[in-house]
């Protein structure tokens, strides 16, 4: 039999919820920020399914329109999701990516995401003009392609396509499959110093938004990279695509005196 979703009623939520009707933040967001942050640790896991808005509105004194919003946004986020004669569910927390020089992989393991991956194409192939500038290599010369569908907890989440020049790094599809690429790049012996790299949105093609269980005209998140060695050669070139609804770059942002 598959396994039921856990219950979880409001009136018995292992959660320490208050609000402060003296700020001037509203409510709903003081309740939708700290459902989100039981989420993220774990306190509220994933399957879980809330009780009823009426209940939660008791209980901390709130309409059921500010209890109903502050799950909306929570729903907006992909981090609950409403299921008709279920209720709503937590689902799995949104991957919040810091903008550095790591692997979508490292960074999925670390979080405890349990990343996965299908080679989708592992092929030699033509470089376009834009691929070769960013390689530094003659337009239409022969380079890796590489094309993988990411998945954490067994659900898409991003569809990397990399570009690497011929006869850097040795590796089969099956080793593609079982980890990373940065880490097959180290293990060769690579050095990973420095990147170049853009982060922008645009909406879902039908067959992307297939692979990545998204409607079409789904807004995706997008990055496009170049990798750079000790010595300065451009060794990987990646145009990748995640999914807005579960995914997020994080900026550290310094202020200048």
């Amino acid at each position: 039999m598959p396994k039921q979703p856990r219950h979880v009623s409001e009136s018995s939520l292992p959660l320490q919820l208050a609000v402060d009707r003296t700020s001037p933040v509203p409510l709903y967001f003081q309740l939708s920020q700290q459902l989100e942050a039981a989420i993220e640790r774990g306190a509220l896991t994933p399957g879980s399914l809330l009780g009823n808005e009426i209940e939660l509105a008791a209980r901390l004194g709130l309409s059921r329109p500010t209890v109903r919003q502050a799950i909306q946004s929570l729903v907006d986020k992909g981090l609950l999701v409403r299921r008709r004669g279920v209720g709503t569910q937590v689902v799995h927390s949104q991957v919040k990516r810091p903008l550095e020089l790591s692997s979508l992989y490292d960074d999925l393991e670390a979080a405890g995401q349990r990343p996965a991956t299908e080679v989708l194409r592992h092929t030699a192939h033509t470089a376009s003009a834009p691929v070769a500038a960013a390689l530094g290599v003659a337009e239409g010369s022969e380079v890796l392609l590489i094309e993988r569908l990411r998945y954490a907890h067994g659900e898409p989440m991003a569809l990397l396509t990399n570009h690497l020049p011929a006869g850097l790094l040795d590796c089969g599809a099956d080793a593609l499959a079982a980890t990373g690429l940065y880490r097959l790049m180290r293990a060769a012996g690579i050095t990973l110093h420095s990147a170049r790299q853009s982060v922008g949105a645009r909406v879902a093609g039908a067959e992307e938004a297939r692979m990545l269980a998204e409607e079409p005209g789904a807004p995706l998140l997008t990055m496009e990279r170049t990798t750079f060695d000790d010595t300065g050669r451009a060794v990987e070139y990646g145009s990748h695509l995640y999914r807005a609804s579960r995914y997020a770059f994080e900026f550290q942002l310094l202020v200048r005196s």
